[in-house]
């Protein structure tokens, strides 16, 4: 590691950033990980297993809580219904909790079924769309029972062909079962409605882009807002203008973080292209108390990579990405905006990302008791191989609340 953090302080200090305010909102960050990141899933085409993942909800709280206490800013772990389907929910909260972590977002799968092949809350069919409006409804139940205030919306629903289905139609048939959904949800909470450009449908989708996401969260109410998904964007599209514009409009809900090389959307966040997450986070630093209530949830299935190592990476480089936004020096970045200055502006921020962080993140993580090399614990633990060894025999675990 170049440098030490008392040369980074001094040289931060010496351009009027606040060191101890940057510490203390690094150490207050939050990145959920989500369930189906622990558990063997992947690409359509074939998922290739893992003898270390986890096999069903309790193995993949475990392996939350082991991310949360090796990272100490992944306190929370999203669920997938009915992939993570159990009969007693207070009691998987409870499980959580003794595992160091507590349930996040709730996420809905209306796309699995055969029955939705050809959409879900769009669906030609009224009896269909009532099955889904129900699914949607039994997880707001869900999230009452484990404390969840986040209900995560993504549809698989669009059309192949043009004049397979009236698209103005099924706009009419979304609008209603998410304000039949929008009535159930539980008080204080929220609907985070996310949108893809295409995929699986290849003709249109029905939440197409963060414009029809928009539109649609003004027709429902302050409840509801826009999920971003850093992955499920054109080429060349400009994520960080989208969140610019969502702050504005004070219906920026949260993200899932993913990145992308062409088609899909589960590489590892800031692995492909770390200055676009940097920027992203430069627009949510800026915008202040705009950015309070935004959730920041991974959103990845590892397929080729190992699951906790995979999981671990990805929440340390969203830290990463906020510890350079936060060493921006906005004042600096003003008055070059103010004078014009085109190249001098651009400057301070690829100034900010060209920072080695590292020493900083290490003092971080000194004061937060976790690990000043969480990859190098992980991999040092043995952890993963113990694991392998344990879930290969195909075991059940405990899902007492005794210590793990």
């Amino acid at each position: 590691m170049s440098g030490t953090f008392a040369a980074l302080s001094d040289s931060l200090s010496a351009k009027g950033i606040d060191v101890e305010g940057v510490i203390s909102k690094l150490k207050r960050q939050h990145i959920e990980t989500p369930s189906w990141g622990y558990g063997n899933s992947g690409t359509r085409f074939r998922v290739f297993p893992n003898a270390a993942a986890a096999r069903n909800v309790h193995e993949k709280i475990d392996d939350a809580g082991r991310i949360h206490k090796l990272s100490g800013i992944a306190p929370s772990v999203a669920l997938h219904i009915p992939w993570d389907y159990v009969d007693d929910w207070s009691a998987l909260g409870q499980y959580a909790s003794h595992r160091g972590v507590s349930i996040g977002a709730i996420n809905p799968n209306v796309f699995q079924d055969e029955v939705y092949m050809l959409g879900s809350l769009c669906h030609p069919s009224a009896d269909v769309r009532a099955k889904a409006v129900d699914h949607m409804a039994e997880c707001c139940d869900i999230m009452r029972s484990t404390g969840s205030d986040i209900l995560s919306v993504w549809l698989a629903d669009g059309t192949n062909y043009a004049g397979q289905d009236s698209i103005r139609g099924r706009k009419k048939h979304l609008l209603d079962a998410l304000q039949k959904t929008y009535k159930v949800l539980p008080v204080g909470s929220r609907m985070l409605l996310e949108y893809k450009f295409f995929e699986p449908a290849f003709y249109h989708t029905d939440i197409a882009d963060w414009g029809t996401s928009f539109a649609l969260c003004q027709r429902l109410g302050p409840q509801a807002e826009v999920l971003v998904d850093t992955g499920h964007h054109a080429p060349g599209t400009n994520i960080a203008y989208i969140v610019a514009q969502l702050l504005d409009e004070g219906r920026l809900g949260g993200f899932h973080f993913n990145s992308r090389n062409y088609a899909d959307d589960d590489l590892i966040v800031g692995s492909s292209n770390p200055f676009e997450l940097f920027v992203i986070f430069t627009e949510l630093v800026s915008a202040g108390s705009l950015a309070d209530k935004v959730a920041y949830m991974i959103d990845q299935s590892h397929n080729i990579e190992p699951k906790l190592e995979a999981m671990l990476l990805s929440v340390l480089n969203c830290q990463v990405a906020l510890a350079k936004a936060l060493i921006v020096d906005y004042q600096a970045l003003a008055a070059a905006q103010a004078a014009g200055d085109v190249l001098g502006a651009h400057r301070v921020l690829v100034d900010a990302f060209d920072t080695d962080v590292r020493p900083l993140l290490a003092e971080v993580r000194r004061r937060m008791n976790v690990p000043t090399d969480p990859i190098a614990e992980l991999r040092e633990s043995g952890i993963v191989a113990k694991l392998a060894e344990e879930r290969s025999k195909g075991d059940q675990p405990r899902v007492g609340l005794g210590s793990g």
